[in-house]
């Protein structure tokens, strides 16, 4: 099968067999990534009376129970509702399909006292995913506004898909001038590998969230936010075959009625026609 799309007045080949899956597999009990020190996702066989869910130990059939919290273990995608009073399912934003999508590598800097910021301010040792690199990663690719932006950083070390994150390997962030950019071009869906768009200790601002939700600081009212149908999503794996450039993007979603779900988003190059 072979699909052809049309994207800003171009039309494009995609081959549906060919995605690249920026999802981190979830081994429950086994490697994985990790934010604020949350227990690793885990699966135990269900026991029910006379029934046990596990064939190696005697039962009739596997039927595990599994314990995850989705904004700290593994690929997941988040809306508005993570910071509001209002319960929010992120099922019910992100309902696009496919969508046009940029997928960019940048470097994370560190924080300067003359630089681009964050708040709470930054702190010696902070790397920041600048505006600046941003710019520079979305220079000559053909979608100015893409509806996605995958931001890749670097160097892409195979070991994010198993690291934890804490206070002794503190991740970068997104500054809050490169969070302001990416509303001031549209960008409804971004998607990065690092474990959250925000220092991972910030003493509950969450900026770079707000800004991209178009709330204003500290507020958790559904109504106030200007972009409560964008989302973000966290800890994906971008493989090396995969070159900076345009893509369509297939952001598939566990039907979890939550402000989070894990996530499997996948990339078709295009191919113009």
């Amino acid at each position: 099968m072979t699909l052809v799309v049309e994207l800003a007045g171009a039309r494009y080949r995609v081959d549906p067999a060919r995605a690249f899956d920026l999802s981190i597999p979830l081994h429950f009990g086994g490697a994985q990534p990790n934010l604020f020190g949350a227990p690793k996702a885990a699966g135990h066989p269900l026991a029910v009376g006379s029934f046990f869910g596990d064939t190696r130990r005697g039962g009739s059939c596997n039927c595990e129970e599994h314990h995850l919290v989705p904004h700290c273990n593994g690929t997941h995608t988040e809306c508005v509702g993570h910071v509001t009073t209002e319960r929010v399912s992120v099922c019910d934003v992100a309902t696009e399909a496919l969508m046009m999508a940029a997928l960019i590598s940048v470097a994370p800097t560190e924080a300067a006292p003359d630089g681009e910021t964050s708040d709470p301010s930054p702190r010696r040792g902070d790397r920041l995913i600048t505006r600046g690199a941003i710019e520079v990663g979305l220079e000559g690719i053909d979608f100015p506004r893409p509806a996605a932006l995958v931001v890749r950083t670097l160097p892409n070390a195979p070991g994010k898909r198993a690291r934890a994150y804490g206070e002794a390997s503190p991740p970068p962030f997104f500054s809050a001038e490169a969070m302001r950019d990416l509303v001031q071009r549209g960008v409804r869906h971004l998607l990065t590998d690092v474990p959250s768009v925000d220092r991972i200790r910030d003493e509950g601002h969450l900026t770079g969230h707000r800004i991209f939700w178009g709330l204003p600081p500290g507020a958790r009212d559904l109504a106030r936010a200007t972009r409560p149908a964008a989302t973000i999503t966290e800890m994906v794996f971008v493989p090396e075959a995969a070159r900076d450039g345009r893509y369509l993007l297939n952001l598939q979603l566990a039907p979890f009625a939550s402000d989070a779900a894990p996530s499997r988003p996948l990339l078709y190059t295009l191919e113009p026609l």
